[in-house]
C-alpha cells in the first residue's frame, strides 16, 4: 500500500477538486466506510481510496473487497492531517474515496411497473435532496429527479445524505419541462405537493405516478402546479402549514407503498 504523508500532495488536491466538482464531471467524492461499502457492492468503480493506518486495520474485509475489484484501485495509507485536508467533512471518518459515478438517464427513473417517481424542484439543500433519495430507496420508488435548480445529485453532501441509496435507485438530473414530458410519456399522473392539496390518503397512487416536491421556503413554482393533474397534501393540525421536504417525500412515498401493497 502506498503512503500519503503530505497535505500538499497532488492526490489531496484531486479530492479537493472533487468536492467542488462541476455537474458535468464523473468523479465524485465519497466519505465514510458505509458509503464506500455501498459503492463497492453496487459495482461503482473506485479510483482512489485513502484511509488512516488505524482505519485500514479496522477494515480488513473492505480492504480485501477493494483489492478484488475488476478495475484497479489505488490504495493509500494516509496520516490523519492528510485525511482532514482531503475530506470536506467537518469531522472526517478516517476513510474517503474518489469514484466514477454519474446520474442516470431521465427515462430510467420511470422504468418501474408502475413507475413511482419523485421530482425535487428547486430543492437546493443537498442534505435534504440526499434524504429524499434515501426515502425513495427505502419505500420502493422507481427513481428520483433533481429538477430545475435542485442540488447536484453527485455532490458529496447529497451522496452522503443518501447513504448509498443513490447507487441503488436511479437518480437523474433534468429540467422541469423534460421531467413533465417524460412522466406524460408513460401515462403517469402528476401530483403537486401543496399545503392546500387533496389529503394524500384520498389520492390514487397505485398507477404510474410522479410526485412534485418544492423547496420549503418557496414551494413549487406556479408552472409546476399548473402542469400537474392534481394537488396532494399531508393533513396537519391547525397552525402548522409545512414540513421539511425530505419528511414530506417520506410520508407521501409511505402512503404510495401502503396503497400498492
Amino acid at each position: 500500500m502506498l503512503r500519503l504523508t503530505r497535505r500538499q500532495d497532488a492526490i489531496v488536491d484531486r479530492f479537493r477538486r472533487a468536492a467542488r466538482r462541476a455537474p458535468s464531471e464523473a468523479c465524485v467524492l465519497l466519505d465514510g466506510e458505509h458509503l464506500i461499502r455501498d459503492a463497492v457492492a453496487a459495482g461503482v468503480p473506485l479510483d482512489i481510496v485513502i484511509a488512516t493506518h488505524e482505519r485500514w486495520q479496522q477494515l480488513p474485509d473492505l480492504l480485501e473487497a477493494l483489492r478484488a475489484q475488476d478495475l484497479p484501485v489505488s490504495l493509500y495509507d494516509a496520516g490523519s492531517t492528510v485525511i482532514e485536508a482531503a475530506s470536506p467533512v467537518k469531522t472526517p471518518s478516517g476513510i474517503a474515496a474518489l469514484a466514477r459515478w454519474q446520474p442516470a438517464a431521465l427515462e430510467d427513473t420511470f422504468a418501474g411497473t408502475p413507475p413511482l417517481t419523485v421530482a425535487a424542484v428547486d430543492v437546493q439543500d443537498p442534505g435534504n435532496f440526499g434524504a429524499i433519495i434515501r426515502s425513495a430507496d427505502a419505500l420502493g420508488a422507481t427513481g428520483v429527479i433533481s429538477a430545475g435548480a435542485s442540488a447536484d445529485p453527485a455532490g458529496w453532501k447529497a451522496l452522503r445524505g443518501a447513504m448509498g441509496s443513490a447507487f441503488r435507485v436511479p437518480v437523474a438530473r433534468a429540467m422541469l419541462e423534460s421531467t413533465l414530458s417524460a412522466a406524460r410519456s408513460v401515462g403517469a399522473k402528476i401530483y403537486a405537493a401543496t399545503a392546500d392539496g387533496e389529503p394524500v390518503e384520498r389520492c390514487d397512487l397505485t398507477g404510474p405516478t410522479l410526485l412534485l416536491l418544492g423547496s420549503e421556503g418557496l414551494g413549487l413554482p406556479d408552472s409546476a402546479i399548473e402542469e400537474s393533474n392534481g394537488r396532494i397534501a399531508i393533513p396537519m393540525r391547525s397552525g402548522v402549514n409545512s414540513l421539511n421536504v425530505a419528511v414530506t417525500a417520506a410520508l407521501l412515498l409511505y402512503e404510495a407503498r401502503r396503497q400498492r401493497s
